[in-house]
């Protein structure tokens, strides 16, 4: 007879339940971490995503920026500046510092100014630093704008040879210009209320401070020095008993009794007297006095110069 005793029942063992228990805690210890990395490369993305969308979205902004800052400092020099009594361009180009003198302030003005630069008034507003309009012409072809170049080569040329032959011719009828190069402002005549006359008693020629001037020909100096509103000034009798005239100059090289030749330099155009601006007043007088004006430009012609 089988000893009787209790049986023990085998145990299972340890090392298996571990290691599925180790295995099921590596598996969830796992999850979690593949969940955070999933998570992390999701935020990731997402942030990647969101910076490049901002970066696009924020790149009209910042060329627009760019833009206005680049128009405000276009813009920075650009000033108005309103005329004074007593002002006139030149003085006011080197008072504001003008880049280009009066010339250049002209230019930039010449619509509010007019033809004559030298006609000018108080409380009239002028651009200082404004850019001359010329971008609607960058848009044209070389081609065409060395055609242009090309014509208006020929026309200067043609221009600079029709000046010497006027002035050949002038000097052979023994009469010339009083200054050369320069265009009429103000015409004879022109009817105003700046002069004491109602009218203009000469003709303004357009020429900046300091170009010279000379005898339309030969005769003898009546008087030289101030001239009241002509401010310095040369009176001129003419072999043929005519009187000329200049006035508003800056510097005189002549003086009373001094005879001159024709062509010979009397002094340096200015802005002297009553003016608005550098130019040479010129007149034609049956006498020295103010008040016996006739028509310079029909003078010169009558003698054989070509005026304007």
């Amino acid at each position: 007879m089988p000893a009787k005793g209790k049986h023990r029942r085998p145990k299972s063992p340890r090392l298996s339940r571990s290691i599925a228990v180790a295995g099921t805690g590596g598996a969830a210890l796992a999850l979690p971490l593949m969940g955070a990395t999933g998570a992390h490369a999701a935020t990731t993305q997402s942030a990647s995503q969101s910076v490049s969308e901002k970066a696009v979205q924020s790149l009209p902004v910042t060329q627009k920026k760019a833009a206005e800052k680049k128009s405000a400092a276009d813009n920075a020099g650009v000033r108005t500046y309103s005329v004074r009594v007593g002002d006139y361009l030149s003085k006011i180009a080197d008072e504001q510092n003008v880049t280009g003198g009066w010339k250049k302030l002209y230019a930039d003005n010449r619509q509010a100014v007019g033809d004559d630069p030298s006609l000018i008034h108080p409380g009239l507003k002028l651009t200082i630093g404004k850019q001359a309009a010329t971008s609607t012409t960058k848009s044209k072809s070389s081609s065409s704008t060395g055609s242009s170049s090309s014509a208006k080569s020929q026309s200067s040329s043609a221009k600079t040879s029709a000046t010497r032959t006027a002035e050949t011719t002038s000097t052979a009828t023994g009469f010339t210009l009083p200054v050369s190069g320069a265009t009429i402002g103000t015409g004879y005549h022109v009817a105003g209320s700046m002069w004491s006359s109602g009218y203009h008693t000469g003709v303004d020629f357009v020429v900046p401070t300091g170009t010279p001037l000379k005898a339309v020909g030969a005769g003898t100096v009546v008087s030289a020095g101030w001239g009241g509103a002509y401010g310095n000034q040369v009176v001129i009798k003419l072999a043929d008993g005519y009187y000329a005239q200049y006035g508003h100059l800056s510097q005189l090289s002549v003086s009373a009794g001094q005879t001159v030749t024709e062509g010979q330099q009397i002094g340096l155009s200015g802005a002297t007297g009553n003016v608005t601006g550098p130019h040479l007043h010129f007149e034609i007088r049956t006498t020295p006095d103010y008040g016996s004006d006739v028509d310079p430009v029909a003078y010169l012609r009558s003698k054989g110069v070509a005026v304007g």
